[in-house]
């Protein structure tokens, strides 16, 4: 696997390989960065020009090439056709998943879920609605028959960020969320397709458009750890200084395992125990907990 870190290109430059390194190229300067230490690279700017050997080099090491659009919002993501010495058998694993497990795993990717968003309202000045989602959380039966990740999202969002808010408008603070889930979901899908597995094959996504249907399941716990970096820090507008905050918040450490992990670290743990568990390698209950702050 490649390294951890997320290298973020803003302005314009040409990106070529050389030697184990990413060679990136400026009017004034040059430098060089070894592909062992980065695991995603994002490109803000389309003014970038990027040479096939380096895409081919990077689809080798497993890193995660995310393309912006003209507004420099992730539109695009480059990943390797096999990430994997078995796809093959991994994904006729995958399409023998049988519901059960679909629905015992969906149950669990929606508690934790839950808890989180409860977590996040808790330590931010929330805690009548946190006690509610706490209380939602013990709520959810298999394959969340119920809906309690829906009915948790009516009483989130608005104790977060206020009564008036909903994630249909065009603000700041949706294009921040939108963003940063952008980028989460490009992280799961590297690890996903890492492993050999389909992204299109999802446990409760089922959208026969949306390319990324199992990525869109196993990002769910996540998802507050984006809202809690949205909350402390955008102010007015969504700016490049908030957007490299969200890029960053893979190197943030969070507990896990008794210690402290790296958000892309637990990424990569997580969905390999959510896999492993529609396997039927591991039970639902083993899979690893993790907090969002």
């Amino acid at each position: 696997m490649s390294g951890f870190r997320n290298i973020v290109i803003q302005n314009p430059c040409k990106l070529s390989y050389k030697g184990g390194y990413m060679v990136v190229r400026k009017e004034d300067d040059t430098a060089k960065i070894h592909l062992s230490e980065f695991q995603t690279l994002v490109l803000q700017t389309n003014r970038v020009y990027i040479s096939a050997y380096l895409m081919s080099e990077l689809a080798k090491a497993k890193i995660s090439l995310v393309v912006s659009d003209e507004r420099y919002d992730p539109i695009g993501q480059f990943l390797p056709l096999y990430g994997a010495h078995n796809t093959s058998a991994r994904i006729d694993e995958q399409l023998e998943w049988g519901p059960v497990a679909k629905k015992q795993v969906w149950q669990r990717i929606v508690k934790d879920k839950i808890a989180h968003q409860a977590r996040v309202l808790s330590v931010r000045a929330r805690e009548d609605d946190a006690a509610v989602l706490e209380k939602v959380a013990t709520e959810v039966r298999s394959g969340d028959s119920t809906h309690r990740e829906a009915h948790a999202a009516h009483v989130y969002f608005p104790a977060l960020f206020g009564l008036g808010f909903s994630r249909d408008d065009e603000t700041p603070i949706n294009a921040a969320l939108n963003y940063g889930y952008a980028l989460l979901l490009s992280s799961v899908n590297r690890e996903i397709v890492a492993r050999g597995y389909l992204t299109q094959q999802g446990i409760c996504h089922r959208n026969e458009f949306n390319q990324f249907n199992l990525s869109c399941d196993f990002m769910e716990p996540f998802r507050p750890i984006v809202d809690r970096i949205v909350f402390d820090n955008v102010r007015g507008d969504f700016t490049k200084d908030d957007k490299l905050l969200l890029v960053d918040m893979f190197n943030q450490a969070i507990p896990y395992r008794g210690g402290a992990y790296r958000v892309s670290s637990v990424i990569s743990l997580y969905v390999k125990d959510c896999l492993d568990a529609l396997a039927r390698r591991l039970s639902v209950d083993a899979i690893e907990p993790f907090d969002v702050v």
